[in-house]
């Protein structure tokens, strides 16, 4: 049933459908926080903990869907860990989780630096296999999710719900058939920089040829710390969205892998997905400064193009009161006091990273009908 009412919803004009109506929804004199405990937010209540009040119940009705997850690799350190009592020695754990309001998660199927070849796809499957191993004990708090309306049946479970990437180019070995076998393990993302194929001079025909069996078979194309050419040309031939899974406002903080203006601008004409990360070094040491970068990417992309990534378990360091994943309340505070529609965060929090899910999947089904799953080879068309 899942799956027919995915469907349906796909055949919507994208986004129509993802689009919350919650306006008025927080007018009560009295609410709830998370603990369930009557909160008086009346105009004699103090108006800093009323608004924090008021992202605690919109995250409640909207989780987040937080975009890159370094968990995989941070379990891997781990001599024993138990991610439903909690774990002080890392980010990320299920009662930080529920206290941050957060619905899914996007866990990187991260790579040493330098491996390749053989060595790059066996270590992939290894943290898939991880993920999947962590996934399944913690049934309590956690579930595996491949698609959007999983991700939904996920949340009205109580669970949260992990998806699989994103994982980097080196995984594919230059074989479309090794990419094909990674969607079929459950990939939903994968990350374009790095590849010989998406270098500095842009996108070489067989890195045209991976964007359009990504396209095929429903998987996103990340584009963070891809070269501006393969940037713009990515955005230029990919039916579907594309994501930038830690990526902020290069006008703001000139870090590499930080979007200018008018890629952002693009971004927004092609409805893609500009994750913006928590961390101090892409946009700052404190909420605000991450919530100016916010504004921005929503002021230049448009309020559907704008999520979140929490990149936490990278080894990056945190903006201050953001240090872990439960967090998220006092941003979208921050945000609802900068006058951020209840809509409008409803979209950055959960309702665009649904839509490019939704999205992704029906444009792989049209692909299907038009397009067998390609036999391209490096050697023959970049050689």
């Amino acid at each position: 049933m899942a799956d027919l009412q995915d469907e349906l919803q796909a055949t919507a004009e994208v986004g129509e459908l993802d689009r919350p109506d919650v306006e008025g929804e927080f007018e009560s004199d009295v609410l709830e926080d998370e603990r369930g405990l009557a909160v008086d937010a009346g105009p004699e209540g103090d108006a800093a903990d009323d608004t924090l009040v008021r992202a605690h119940a919109l995250l409640a009705a909207h989780p987040v869907a937080d975009g890159y997850s370094g968990l995989p690799w941070a379990l891997r350190h781990l001599p024993w860990y138990d991610l439903e009592l909690g774990e002080s020695t890392i980010d990320t754990d299920v009662p930080r989780l529920r206290e941050g309001h957060v619905g899914a998660l996007f866990w990187s199927l991260h790579l040493s630096e330098g491996l390749v070849g053989e060595r790059a796809v066996g270590a992939t499957l290894e943290q898939l296999d991880l993920v999947r191993t962590v996934v399944e004990a913690h049934p309590e708090g956690l579930r595996m999710a491949h698609s959007a309306a999983q991700v939904t049946d996920a949340r009205n479970c109580g669970r949260v719900a992990v998806l699989l990437g994103p994982a980097a180019a080196a995984a594919l070995d230059d074989s479309l058939g090794i990419l094909r076998a990674l969607h079929s393990l459950g990939l939903r993302v994968l990350t374009l920089s790095g590849a010989s194929w998406a270098g500095e001079k842009g996108l070489t025909r067989f890195g045209e040829e991976v964007v359009r069996e990504t396209n095929r078979i429903g998987v996103l194309v990340d584009l963070s710390g891809a070269s501006d050419a393969t940037v713009r040309r990515a955005l230029t031939i990919s039916k579907s969205p594309v994501v930038f899974t830690r990526s902020a406002a290069r006008g703001l903080r000139p870090h590499p892998a930080n979007l200018p203006d008018d890629v952002l601008v693009e971004l927004g004409a092609t409805k893609g997905l500009c994750l913006v990360p928590l961390t101090a070094e892409q946009t700052g040491p404190s909420v605000r400064d991450v919530a100016d970068h916010l504004d921005h990417v929503r002021a230049l992309a448009g309020p559907e193009c704008v999520g979140l990534s929490g990149t936490y378990d990278s080894g990056a360091a945190h903006p201050q009161d953001l240090s872990d994943a439960s967090g998220y309340p006092r941003l979208v505070a921050e945000l609802l006091g900068r006058g951020w529609s209840e809509s409008d965060l409803a979209l950055l929090t959960w309702g665009n990273v649904q839509r490019v899910l939704r999205s992704a999947d029906f444009t792989a089904r049209a692909a299907r009908s038009r397009r067998e799953p390609s036999t391209a080879k490096i050697a023959e068309l970049d050689g």
